[in-house]
Order: C-alpha cells, then structure tokens, then sequence
C-alpha cells in the first residue's frame, strides 16, 4: 500500500488497533500496508506471512487479541470522533487526511483533528521559534502570521509559549476568510498543553484545525514534541524561524524541513542576542533572509486560493510603529532597537536620571517601549 487514498476508508477500529501496537511505528506498519493492504488484513494474514516482514515475537503479538489497554485506547477514539460533529480519526486512506503528510517518509497512520478539515488542505506556512521570546520577536511572528493569512496561508505551528502562540494569534486575527492556522499538539487531542493556552487552542478549533498523532490522553513528555515538530514541518511549504538559540527544537523543524524539501526561511536579529544565533546559523546554511512578508512570496509564489493584495495597513507584513512625537523621537533613537538599561542611555544622552527616566515613563505608557526584566527597556 503507498500513501495514497484508497476508494473509501476501512474500519477505523483497525487503523486505530495498528497506531497503537508496541514495537510498531509508522515505517515498519507501512511495510506491513504495502505487503497486505489495508490494517483489517494483516490482522487476518497468517502468522508465517508475518514473521517473514516483521519477527516471529511481532507476528505473535499482531495475532493475538488485543490486551484490555488497547482496547480501551480503541474505545475511547472511536467515542470522542462520536461525541463531536468537529471531532475527526483521520486515517491514511482517508481522502481528507492532509496531502503534504502522504509525502513524509513516516507519514501517521491516524491523525486526531479537531476543527475545520478544509483547512488542511490549504496550503501551509509554519512559523516557529523561541518560548521565551523578546517582545519584538512576538510582535514580528504576530505579524507575518497575520499578514500571510490575510493572503491565504494557513499559519502552522505548535501550540507553544512565545512564537507559536503569537503565530497563532495572528493567523486569528486575519479573521475567517483568511488561511486560518493549524496547531499541531505534542499531546493528546484531549489535553492543552500549555494548561494557560487553552482559549487559544478554543478559538483555533473553532476557525482552523488542533491535529495530533498522539492517542488520547497522552501527555507532554519531551520525546512526544520532536515528532510533533516533524508534523507542522511536513503540513508547511515552509518554515521560517522568528528568534531561535543555537541549540532549539525550531532549528530541528527547520531541519526537517529543508530535508523534505521545503523552503526555509528566517528573521535576522541583533548581533548580541542569544534569540538571534539560531536564525543566524540558519542564513549561514542557506536559508532565506526574511525581512518583509514579501520575500516569502517571491520565494514560494502565491498560496493555492490566495489573495492577490496584502491587507493595506501594513503591506510590508511588519508591525506598524506606534505614533511617536518629536519631543521624544531622539530618546529612542539613541535606544536603537535592542535591549538597553536607562544607564547606558544617560551615557549615550547625557541626561539626568530624573529627566531620563520621566520620559521612558512617558513612552512607556505610549506603548513605544517595554521595560524589560533587569530593568531594560526596548522599542517596540
């Protein structure tokens, strides 16, 4: 069997039995899919059939009854599709399971999805980055997320704190008539993880897609987020990587996206972040260097159904300054754009602490910095 749709889906209760067998990933049960056909017949092949693909201990295992552990896993899918009209068992042959996943080498042999499944065939842009984003980081994921949803991507993430959870918000914020976004979970389709992104996850599912791999109730344990990662990598015709440390799960998205072909990209930074070495590292391998929404379309061209015109506010998919008036325009001009305590300001400026902090005050409450822990302050 390859990993194209069949006529119509088999019994879900098979495929789900198949993803949830110990010692059987999705390689070694694609071998088994394109040996036999379909998960009902290699339950039904005999135990010699499957000893000569797999071992004879395996072979026992996929011939026996299943234990009582995975037929309360099969149990508990098959309700949760038949509590909710939203609630989906994507299965491989299945002709709404997302195309750009058929591609992966270990595409899963059921996805949990929970949404709109239209929009997973959309075509996708991941965004991803660092948890503990700058605040600027946040504005710029927000923005490109927004602004390449206005045009028609769907906006592909993870669901985690800093970047993720700006690309989501963005994609959201393009309304309904834009590409949406997809949130791909590092757990169960049941759990929120992170516990404080649970409206978030809400309004997702309401106006885009929360997909999974992973069987209901499964938790966050740190080896589940790599093949989560694999997933937004795959759904995407790209990734591009706002603010990533050196070593970072976003560098192994952008990894395993380059090596299934698809485009990288990445937003330079300053010099003296730590947040900024990771994108580095990627232009330095030959990802593209992002600056304007624009540079993405040039590389990729439009999205399948896209609009021909970015939103007029910000057609350069950044964030638009806030209003600033002459009397303070020098302060932060001598801010510049990275991080900066008000004492290296007053060696800059020459001005009194007083008079120094007065006006960071003053653009604070503008909205034209942020304080920052340490006692810093950017611009926004």
């Amino acid at each position: 069997m390859d990993a194209s749709p069949a006529a119509a889906p088999s019994d879900p209760s098979h495929w789900l039995r198949l993803s949830l067998e110990p010692g059987v990933g999705p390689v070694t049960a694609l071998g088994l899919l394109r040996a036999f056909g379909s998960p009902g017949a290699i339950q039904e092949a005999t135990h010699a059939a499957l000893a000569r693909l797999t071992s004879p201990a395996l072979a026992d295992q996929l011939k026996a009854d299943p234990p009582a552990p995975m037929r309360d896993g099969i149990e508990r899918g098959l309700a949760w599709q038949a509590a909710s009209a939203s609630h989906h068992l994507l299965t491989l042959d299945d002709v709404a399971y997302p195309a750009m996943l058929r591609t992966l080498p270990d595409p899963p042999l059921v996805l949990y999805a929970r949404g709109e499944l239209a929009r997973l065939q959309s075509d996708g842009m991941a965004i991803v980055g660092a948890r503990n984003a700058t605040p600027a980081g946040l504005a710029n994921a927000q923005a490109f997320a927004r602004h390449l949803a206005g045009a028609g991507w769907c906006i592909v993430s993870g669901l985690a704190r800093g970047i993720d959870a700006a690309a989501h918000t963005g994609a959201l914020e393009a309304g309904a008539d834009g590409g949406s976004t997809v949130a791909v979970l590092g757990t169960g389709i049941d759990l929120c993880y992170p516990a404080a992104h649970r409206k978030l996850a809400n309004a997702i599912a309401a106006q885009g897609v929360l997909l999974t791999e992973l069987p209901l109730g499964t938790e966050p344990l740190p080896h589940h987020f790599p093949r989560r990662n694999r997933l937004v990598a795959g759904l995407a015709r790209g990734v591009l990587v706002v603010e990533a440390a050196r070593q970072s799960g976003s560098l192994g998205t952008a990894r395993l996206a380059a090596e299934g072909g698809r485009e990288v990209f990445a937003l330079p930074g300053s010099i003296h972040s730590p947040l900024s070495r990771g994108c580095h590292a990627l232009i330095r391998q030959g990802a593209k260097l992002v600056e304007v929404a624009q540079d993405i379309t040039e590389e990729l061209g439009p999205p399948k159904g896209g609009r021909t015109r970015w939103a007029a506010h910000a057609p350069d998919g950044t964030p638009e300054p806030a209003p600033l008036s002459a009397a303070v325009h020098p302060l932060l001009t001598a801010m510049g754009y990275e991080p900066v305590h008000p004492d290296t300001l007053a060696l800059r400026t020459s001005r009194s602490a007083a008079s120094l902090h007065a006006d960071l005050l003053a653009l604070e409450l503008e909205g034209a910095v942020l304080r920052l822990p340490g006692g810093r302050f950017q611009r926004c």
